[in-house]
């Protein structure tokens, strides 16, 4: 038996954006993005956008980092506090940072301390709000638009930690591809890398089934076709759509699996070494797709139809698609110190996206000795 359930409403196209206003229907709406200092960067032109479709917001936050951590929220909830209108919807407009902030304003309505007690205990679900969210991603490789959960950071105690309630599906995803169109080369190899992690890991995973697997498989071979193309081309627009429709479709996988082993392994290098999310999760690949073959009959079968019946010869082919990229599958390269990598795998098979991996330690130690 399996289950297969995402209730997003997803619109996807060069041109969807336009759609925002009828989407929302005259709700007054909370405005949740970054903010150009100057007032003259993509995000100030987009937001004026925003409200010459949808009218003036009630509130607009705007104080979004890379990564949201308790200090940053809270400071998001008051400014959401303050709204001039009851907030009836949340218009999410950015990357994965926005997307998971606006679902942490969406669960406090206003106040942080109940998400905060109930990241730190586990209790208190039931007293979380459900402000519908309007998810509108400017980068390809979240897939947050179509997922029920946001990363938290505790930066003061060097803690990740996952909000994850069925009430932060947003209500709807416009996927426009015109609005990755200006990423810098760094943001679209960084994303892009994540949406692979995310479509690779939810084959390699305790919770896959035959959509979530279909999906992964389309939104991997796009990956791993169209990104070098695109990072030496950054203004094609056949291949930004190609991208956004690869992280959607990763994103609607993971979001009934959940991730594994390699994101349970990025957490400690963006705490701890700065490395940006889609590098931390994504470097280890070819090593965790070596260590997981054999494992299990339907993952074989899926990386044969990506990677070629060869699965050895495949993770060289990911190992070398990574090099191309500038990026080094080596963690001593991102800051790992050869003696501390078999405990990091340890902590990470421990942790709840570990325990997703459907591989077997020996083979991962085996694959560091190697």
């Amino acid at each position: 038996m399996w289950r297969y359930r995402n209730p997003v409403d997803v619109k996807f196209g060069a041109g969807v954006f336009e759609t925002l206003g009828k989407v929302l229907a005259g709700r007054p709406y909370c405005l949740v993005t970054y903010d150009d200092a100057n007032g003259g960067g993509v995000f100030s032109k987009l937001t004026r956008r925003v409200v010459a479709m949808a009218g003036t917001p009630a509130v607009t936050v705007c104080n979004i980092g890379p990564n949201p951590d308790f200090t940053g929220l809270a400071e998001s909830c008051r400014t959401y506090a303050s709204a001039t209108r009851p907030v009836e919807a949340i218009v999410a407009l950015g990357g994965g940072s926005v997307m998971d902030a606006a679902k942490v304003l969406a669960a406090a309505s206003g106040d942080f301390d109940r998400v905060r007690r109930h990241l730190e205990t586990g209790k208190g679900g039931e007293e979380l709000g459900r402000t519908p969210i309007i998810a509108i991603p400017t980068t390809a490789g979240t897939g947050s638009e179509v997922t029920s959960w946001a990363t938290v950071w505790d930066t003061g105690a060097m803690k990740k930690y996952s909000l994850a309630r069925d009430t932060l599906h947003p209500e709807a995803a416009l996927v426009d591809p015109l609005l990755t169109m200006g990423l810098p080369r760094a943001v679209t190899i960084s994303t892009g890398l994540d949406a692979l992690s995310h479509a690779l890991e939810s084959i390699w995973n305790v919770n896959a089934n035959p959509v979530s697997g279909a999906l992964a498989e389309v939104a991997a071979r796009e990956v791993l076709e169209a990104l070098p193309l695109l990072a030496d081309d950054l203004r094609n627009e056949a291949l930004r759509t190609r991208l956004a429709r690869a992280s959607l479709f990763a994103g609607l996988a993971f979001s009934n699996t959940r991730t594994a082993l390699a994101h349970a392994l990025s957490y400690h290098l963006t705490l701890h070494h700065g490395v940006p999310h889609g590098i931390a999760c994504s470097f280890s690949l070819p090593m965790v797709m070596r260590a997981v073959a054999g494992c299990d009959a339907a993952c074989d079968a899926a990386l044969r139809r990506i990677f070629g019946p060869d699965l050895a010869a495949g993770a060289a082919r990911l190992e070398a698609f990574l090099k191309k990229l500038g990026i080094s599958p080596d963690a001593t390269d991102h800051g790992i110190k050869a003696a501390d990598w078999s405990r990091l795998i340890d902590d990470a098979l421990a942790g709840d996206r570990g325990k997703n991996f459907i591989g077997r330690r020996e083979s991962l130690v085996a694959e560091l000795a190697a």
